[in-house]
């Protein structure tokens, strides 16, 4: 790693350290490495990415498919959207992860996500 690089990753671990009340600010990117255990700033960034193109690809499949099943009842159109969207959103992610070279970090996210949906506690770290 570049020193340049080196130094400002330890001056992001410093100010993630420091008391909030010293002046100094941490951006919300740097936050967001550290919450989701990622290496760069980059990967946070690509993470976003693909959260974003995968709940458009979901929103835009699941209004392609309802035209074909095209319920005529409004609420029942929202219903079905609703749980065809659930089921969608994992997939699309998952599916939008693997160029963006994030399916790792999705897999992990995922799984989490439905040990908490399942109410399964989390299994401990062997780090």
């Amino acid at each position: 790693m570049k020193s340049c690089c080196k130094e400002a990753s330890e001056r992001d671990e410093e100010a993630l350290d420091a008391p909030q009340n010293d002046g100094a600010k941490v951006g919300w990117l740097t936050r967001l490495k550290h919450k989701w255990q990622v290496k760069n700033i980059l990967q946070v960034i690509l993470i976003l990415c693909t959260f974003a193109l995968g709940g458009s690809a979901c929103g835009y499949i699941g209004r392609q498919l309802m035209h074909v099943i095209g319920p005529d009842h409004k609420v029942l159109w929202v219903v079905i959207y609703v749980l065809m969207v659930t089921i969608l959103w994992p997939l699309c992610v998952l599916v939008i992860s693997i160029p963006l070279g994030q399916f790792r970090f999705f897999t992990k996210y995922l799984k989490k996500l439905g040990n908490r949906i399942i109410g399964r506690k989390p299994a401990p770290n062997k780090e």
